[in-house]
């Protein structure tokens, strides 16, 4: 006689293979935590970096994707980012392909490994479409529990309390999944420089909130300077939707490409600007940096990373309390540095 099963028997066929599946997971979040996450990454797989904005943001990235690639050189590496910013990964070797921020294409791409640096909900969507068989991401950012892997914040896994720099902290995720904990490598940029007549400064007058933004007054006085003592004309740049009107007397150029933005801080000698993703482009690119800040805290976490040459401002009563004195005498300490003989 046949037996057919019954409603019991189902149930604990299901149960049994509930448990079989929690067991399954357990041993590969231990094999995950003990060998390394990278380890159990097979050769040539490609792996999923979500970094979609901004400017400053994608540049502070690459010294993490440096440190991934150099760990890793068999790895194919996607950035999947807003094609507003995709120029930032443009020529850089450690990256195979930049994805646009579409689940579709991320899955179709089949990452073995994708990893959130981004945070956001549609990050962590993204993340979760892109059918990777690792997912990870920060553990402090909402949503962490989609992920396989939790990476702790930069404080627990560099054993220190105390601030870390933005590199810093994209970079602790890379040394979290098993990148052996290295020096961390200056953000680097690809550019095609300009031809110029006549040396130039950059000034970046604009930001994106008013806390960060110095008063036009003593840009005006900097732009002046320059072109007096050192013999830099000033060229101010600006998004399209900068207000750079008072600036008029001097070259403009506002709303430009990010091709043509990079070309033209490669080319320049000296840049000087409110904290501001031109300013980290300007820095990657080698180009001597002056950089004013809203909030004493933000030069910690903002500062030009590995820069050529740099100097930060800052006024614990606000940006606007930074005399144009301060800035001057900073671009001078620079300009006596890159202009010998000057």
């Amino acid at each position: 006689m046949i037996r057919r099963p019954t409603a019991k028997r189902n149930l604990k066929a299901a149960a049994a293979r509930s448990k079989l599946l929690d067991y399954l997971c357990l041993v590969a979040k231990t094999a995950l935590q003990t060998a390394g996450v990278l380890d159990c990454v097979p050769p040539g797989a490609r792996l999923a970096i979500v970094r979609l904005r901004s400017m400053g943001d994608c540049v502070l990235t690459t010294p993490a994707v440096a440190l991934l690639k150099q760990a890793r050189p068999d790895l194919e590496i996607g950035v999947v980012v807003e094609e507003r910013f995709a120029g930032i990964f443009d020529g850089n070797p450690d990256v195979a392909t930049v994805l646009p921020p579409s689940a579709g294409r991320i899955s179709r791409w089949r990452p073995w490994l994708c990893l959130n640096l981004h945070g956001g909900t549609r990050s962590q969507w993204l993340t979760l479409a892109s059918r990777a068989r690792i997912r990870a991401g920060f553990g402090h950012h909402r949503g962490a529990s989609l992920y396989h892997v939790r990476i702790p914040r930069a404080q627990q896994i560099y054993g220190a309390e105390k601030p870390f720099h933005t590199a810093e902290q994209l970079a602790s995720a890379m040394f979290f999944l098993g990148v052996p904990l290295s020096e961390i490598p200056p953000a680097r940029l690809f550019a095609r420089p300009l031809v110029a007549e006549r040396p130039y400064a950059v000034i970046h007058p604009a930001a994106a909130m008013a806390y960060k933004t110095w008063p036009a007054k003593g840009f005006l006085e900097v732009a002046a300077h320059l072109q007096r003592r050192w013999g830099l004309d000033p060229v101010f740049i600006g998004a399209s939707s900068d207000n750079l009107a008072p600036f008029s007397r001097y070259r403009v150029v506002q709303g430009a490409s990010l091709d043509v933005l990079k070309s033209l801080l490669a080319s320049a000698t000296i840049f000087v600007g409110n904290d501001s993703g031109p300013a980290h482009v300007a820095c990657a690119l080698g180009v001597a940096v002056v950089v004013l800040y809203g909030r004493t805290e933000h030069e910690i976490h903002w500062a030009p990373w590995r820069a050529r040459a740099a100097r930060t401002l800052s006024d614990a009563r606000g940006i606007a309390a930074i005399p144009a004195a301060r800035v001057i005498a900073a671009v001078d300490d620079l300009a006596g540095l890159i202009l010998p003989g000057v």
